[in-house]
């Protein structure tokens, strides 16, 4: 287990990987990663939620992260970022979104498209308390590339 409500299943499923055959197995350095953001992040938030949370995406091999188009520098690469969804419907994802930033220590949160009211997901990363930037995006599409603004 990664943690009380965390799987290592959970974390480090990706369909495109079982479909791919590519190996999604983090190390040692990615468990304990994995093992902060869900101790500091998803936990604390999944108590307040007081239900299940859907885990969109967690840990990703270099491998996997680049079969699926993401970013070179992404930090589910190194168990650092957690994609949430509100699938379950104990609470939806902008109010997630809005107790993470009020409520806990984070080092980025991307409100993930959707509308204005509510996005699609929400990615959370946590490095540790002293590196931890506080930063809060917006992902939209621009000419059918996914860009980012500050918000």
């Amino acid at each position: 287990m990664i943690s009380e409500h965390i799987s290592k299943k959970e974390a480090t499923f990706s369909a495109t990987a079982m479909r791919t055959g590519i190996d999604n197995t983090p190390g040692e350095y990615e468990l304990q990663n994995m093992e902060l953001i869900a101790e500091k992040v998803f936990e604390p938030l999944r108590k307040h939620v007081n239900g299940p949370i859907k885990i969109n995406s967690f840990y990703r091999s270099k491998e996997l992260n680049q079969a699926i188009g993401g970013s070179s520098k992404s930090q589910h690469c190194q168990g650092r970022a957690i994609d949430l969804d509100d699938t379950y419907g104990y609470m939806s994802n902008a109010d997630m979104y809005k107790y993470i930033k009020d409520n806990l220590d984070y080092d980025q949160m991307i409100w993930e498209f959707g509308t204005d009211k509510n996005p699609d997901w929400v990615h959370v990363s946590y490095v540790d308390a002293d590196s931890n930037r506080k930063r809060c995006l917006k992902a939209y599409k621009e000419d059918g590339k996914t860009k980012y603004m500050i918000i």
